[in-house]
């Protein structure tokens, strides 16, 4: 069973992402003489400049929680050399198979004389701790605004139960005995130390929580480029761009492309144009890139000045 499910794992991959991208098409299809109504004067580019800006500082703010995470683990990395390998390895999540951002750190923190052990586990806790604090911010928009307008009890009752699995599985007492596991089934004989959480990681899933505050506010911002946005709908907004951000995380297209795009349609359909929430996400992915490709540059440039001392 195992072996079929291997087999068939980079064919799921793409079926995934080529029905999610036929989803998109077939949309855009329907509805491209709305799309292209859609007119984006001078202070809408504004305001898109701006969604970029904090599409950078969110992923520059997501390299040093990762840091906080490396340093826990009293690995010999400084921030200045951190965060340059961050923004560069960010890119690679759009290379087929998404994980060879992950791979990355861990070959840039061994390299620099890290532990094999301490960068897996940073590389394993980073999303783990982004997906709770999706699922938190999620559900706390639900029940503060848009489960009133839903009414739909069952979808909040589900982001609950997802976050506490999340939150209970990064608890040292679930994590670590796991981690023991690995370690006796990949490494006992080789002496590879074992790396554990001494408690739970309270500050790094509060450094999670403020990457996707700032993350939402990019895709607010996008939204408020094209239409006025009430301040009734921020709840919303957030609620939608949290849980779609996290189902492109957990399933495996390449930096959630296709997925994010399709559940924040779906989500946002019944309260937005489709016109506009179609040109939202376009751009919104646009400025997502740019932000991410900006940022691997920074990361190049400071490169030659960043030691890992």
């Amino acid at each position: 069973m195992k072996k079929i499910w291997s087999s068939l794992k980079p064919y799921l991959r793409w079926l995934i992402l080529g029905g999610t991208l036929f989803f998109l098409v077939k949309a855009f299809k329907d509805h491209w003489r709305e799309v292209a109504a859609i007119r984006i004067d001078a202070a809408s580019w504004t305001i898109l400049a701006i969604a970029f800006s904090i599409t950078l500082l969110a992923h520059i703010w997501a390299g040093l929680v990762w840091g906080w995470i490396l340093r826990s683990f009293k690995q010999p990395v400084q921030y200045h050399w951190v965060l340059p390998v961050y923004l560069k390895t960010n890119v690679a999540k759009y290379i087929p198979g998404n994980v060879w951002h992950y791979y990355g750190r861990v070959w840039a923190v061994t390299n620099a004389g890290g532990s094999l052990g301490a960068a897996t586990i940073s590389v394993l806790l980073e999303p783990l701790l982004m997906a709770a604090a999706a699922l938190l911010v999620a559900s706390t928009a639900s029940q503060l605004g848009w489960l009133d307008a839903q009414g739909n009890a069952w979808s909040w009752g589900f982001q609950i139960f997802g976050l506490g699995v999340v939150l209970l599985a990064v608890h040292p007492k679930v994590l670590n005995p796991v981690l023991q596991l690995v370690s006796r089934l990949k490494g006992k004989a080789a002496g590879t130390e074992v790396f554990q959480l001494e408690g739970y990681p309270v500050l790094p899933l509060l450094g999670e929580l403020g990457f996707l505050i700032l993350r939402g506010t990019g895709f607010l911002l996008s939204f408020s480029a094209l239409t006025t946005v009430n301040p009734s709908q921020f709840l919303l907004l957030f609620s939608a761009f949290s849980l779609s951000w996290v189902l492109g995380l957990v399933i495996p297209t390449p930096g959630g492309l296709g997925v994010f795009e399709t559940t924040a349609i779906a989500l946002l359909k019944p309260y937005f144009p489709i016109a506009i929430i179609l040109s939202v996400v376009a751009l919104f992915r646009l400025v997502s890139i740019l932000a991410e490709v900006v940022g691997a540059g920074i990361g190049i440039l400071f490169d030659s000045y960043a030691k890992p001392h």
